[in-house]
Order: structure tokens, then C-alpha cells, then sequence
């Protein structure tokens, strides 16, 4: 309290220096170090001897020291600063996919109208707006123009169960594309799943392949339309961690496991994510009375299901509610695939015991006529789960954008 401040100042100084050694000491020469460490010795004798300008002159000399002991560093430059940002910014970015948000593209129209997925329509080359506008509707609302035509006579291939080889794809494991393989040429691949890719024209080329031996001939038009991107989504990963799913959330989960989807959707269900509404929490029995859907025998009163259920307004592209599986079996090897909730009085159990991770839920899409859901495949066990959908990022013109309901 006492001490003057020169005092304190000169000091502070030398232990300073003496952090400075410790710290930089890997990269100081010995010689550096020892005349660093006769500077403080010098700047201490001036303190001992209480000699003002001896200490005036002591400071500067070790500052001098420590200041000139190291090379400067070149500094870094535009193209450096900039991949070292970039570089943080992935590191960053990576971390949040890993714990906390992670974005998923919606790829059907099982949650329509909640949320979109890939949608064709067809349209002319000749209706196309310009090229500003279409532009302008690639970065607002994520429309692709496309247009598409056979350059020559191909074959399209045959798979080892004798159908035409045309399946969907990921592209850098996260835009959804689909791909036609040609037993006399390279594969082509087509801006959107088959679905979509059907709606504007695939469907008429598979049409004629089928009846001329696989054959698509030369100026065919494949695909001619456009195709509106699936909602961008970013799921919460974090907060399954810490609460428990609730019934009527939209959710997104893996099929890892899950047999029903893999033997209905083959290479497209293996390891895919899938997005839908938790509709059933374990414990619960679920059953439908259309448009009902009971959970233990009462209707169940979660907003987003009640939604569906009254197919008011934009959900009167339901207007059934909720439906019953199709009653259109699926096939597996020869072997028909079972079904939970395709009959009048059926019902699907939850499990609410077991090992860890094996609780089970129930995931119904709100397009419950255009869902492969549990329905068909049953129950999602909890290691399935990934999180609740938490924000429609982008189009932003569709009208989905911002929390997700």
C-alpha cells in the first residue's frame, strides 16, 4: 500500500520478464536467455540500491531485451487470414452438426402441408420465365428449371430382379437425386428423386422403354418441368439429451434397424433419415378410425395432429385425416411384408420397458395418404432418434419458414 509506484512498476517488470523466459524459453537462444537474466539482475540492484535512474535505465534496457529476443513474424496475408477463417469456420460448423443443430432436406411430400419436399411440375421450355426471374426463384424459393433430353439411343439396364435399373441417389451424401444405369452407354443422372423426376416426364420415357425392350431413342424428352427443392430443416440434436420426445412434435430419426423400411425402400432406407410426427410415446396403443387417430382409445388432442385430423385449409389436401394403410401389400423376397395399422380395429403397442435405447415411438407422416410410416413398419426404437425438427431454414418463400410446428 505503501510502496511508490516506480517501485511497484519495476517489479512488476521483472517478474515479467522471468514469465517471459518461462514461457518463450523453447524458442529463445541460450544466449538470449542469459542476457535477459542479467538485465533483471541489473534492474534489481537498481531497486535494492533505490536509485531512480538507475532503475529508469535498467527498465528500458530489459524492455529492449524481451522486445528483440524473438523474430518478428511476417504478418499473415489476405489469402492466409482468409483460409485460416474458413478453416475455424468448418471446425465450428462441424462441432454444431455434431452435438447441436443439424440440417436435414425434406426429400418426399409425406409432411406436406407442414413441410415440403421435392415437388416436380411440368412446364414447357417455351413457358419459362427469363433468366433474371428464374434466377431470382433458384435463391428465394429453390426452383430448378430442367430440362432434359435423350442424346442418343439407350438401353436402359436390368437389375438382378428383371426391372429397369432407375434408382435414387445422394449426391455428396445430401441432395437427393436419381439415376438411370444403361446396359450401352454411362449412367445419367437425373436433378431430383424419380418421383419428382416422374411428374415431369420420367415416367412417359419409363413408359416407353418398358414397352420397346428398355429402349429410350434418341431426342426423347426425359424430364421437361421444374422442381421445387425439399424444405431445409435444422433438427435439434441437444435436446433429447435432457427431456423426452413429446407426442405431436415433428422428429427426425434414422432407419438403422428398422426392417420394414429397408425391405420397402432398399438401398434408399438403409441408413437414411426420415422426418415425421411423433404420434405415439411408449406405452401408448394407437389405432385409427379415419380420420381419427386414437391413443388408448381416446382421440388424440396434440395441435399437430388435430390439424391433420380436421383437414381445414391447407391440410384439406388430406381431407380424409388420417387413413389406414394401404391395403396393397408389399412383397420381400417373395415374402409379404406385415402391416400394424391397415384394418379396422388394429392396434400398434408401444414399448415403455426394455434395455436402454429400446423404448418405442410411433412416427406418422401429416400426408397420410402419401407416408410410409409406421403404419406399414412399425415402431422407431429411442437409439433410432435424432432430435425434434426445430426451424425451416430455407426456401423462404414457401411459407414454412421459421419455427417448426
Amino acid at each position: 500500500m505503501f510502496t511508490p509506484k516506480w517501485k511497484k512498476e519495476a517489479q512488476h517488470l521483472v517478474k515479467g520478464a522471468k514469465k517471459f523466459v518461462d514461457y518463450k524459453r523453447d524458442l529463445l537462444k541460450p544466449e538470449r536467455v542469459a542476457e535477459i537474466d542479467s538485465r533483471r539482475a541489473d534492474l534489481l540492484s537498481a531497486i535494492k540500491s533505490k536509485d531512480l535512474a538507475k532503475v529508469n535505465e535498467a527498465s528500458k534496457q530489459i524492455r529492449a531485451v524481451c522486445e528483440n529476443s524473438l523474430p518478428h513474424e511476417k504478418p499473415l496475408g489476405w489469402f492466409e487470414e482468409n483460409v485460416e477463417v474458413m478453416f475455424v469456420a468448418i471446425v465450428i460448423a462441424l462441432g454444431l452438426r455434431a452435438y447441436y443443430l443439424q440440417p436435414f432436406r425434406i426429400p418426399t411430400g409425406s409432411m406436406q402441408p407442414t413441410l415440403n419436399g421435392i415437388i416436380g411440375t411440368p412446364l414447357k421450355k417455351d413457358q419459362w420465365p427469363s433468366f433474371p426471374q428464374r434466377l431470382l426463384e433458384k435463391v428465394l424459393r429453390g426452383r430448378t428449371y430442367v430440362y432434359e433430353v435423350n442424346d442418343r439411343d439407350r438401353h436402359i439396364a436390368i437389375t438382378r430382379q428383371g426391372g429397369l435399373d432407375i434408382k435414387d441417389t445422394q449426391f455428396m451424401h445430401f441432395f437427393s437425386r436419381s439415376e438411370i444405369r444403361f446396359s450401352d452407354s454411362p449412367p445419367l443422372r437425373l436433378p431430383a428423386p424419380t418421383n419428382p423426376s416422374s411428374a415431369i416426364g420420367l415416367s412417359a420415357a419409363i413408359n416407353h422403354a418398358v414397352r420397346n425392350g428398355g429402349l429410350i431413342p434418341k431426342d426423347m424428352v426425359i424430364c421437361e418441368g421444374t422442381i421445387d427443392s425439399g424444405d431445409l430443416v435444422l433438427v435439434d440434436k441437444f435436446s433429447y439429451h435432457f427431456r423426452k420426445p413429446k407426442r405431436g412434435e415433428v422428429f427426425v430419426f434414422d432407419t438403422i434397424g428398422i426392417e420394414g423400411i429397408q425391405k420397402r425402400s432398399g438401398e434408399q432406407g438403409a441408413g437414411s433419415h426420415y422426418i415425421k410426427r411423433l404420434c405415439g410415446v411408449p406405452g401408448d396403443t394407437l389405432s385409427i378410425q379415419p380420420p381419427n387417430l386414437l391413443v388408448d382409445g381416446k382421440i388424440a388432442q396434440e395441435p399437430g395432429i388435430q390439424r391433420v385430423i380436421r383437414g381445414e385449409g391447407a391440410y384439406s389436401i388430406n381431407p380424409g385425416g388420417y387413413g389406414l394403410a394401404s391395403s396393397n401389400e408389399a412383397a420381400h423376397n417373395g415374402k409379404r411384408l406385415p402391416q400394424y395399422l391397415a384394418k379396422e380395429g388394429a392396434t400398434l403397442s408401444l414399448a415403455a420397458n426394455g434395455r436402454p435405447g429400446m423404448r418405442e415411438y410411433a412416427a406418422l407422416g401429416d400426408n397420410t395418404g402419401n407416408s410410409l410410416d409406421s403404419r406399414y413398419w412399425g415402431p422407431v426404437k429411442e437409439f433410432n432418434l435424432v432430435g425434434p425438427a426445430l426451424f425451416s431454414l430455407w426456401p423462404v418463400t414457401t411459407g414454412h419458414w421459421g419455427f417448426i410446428r
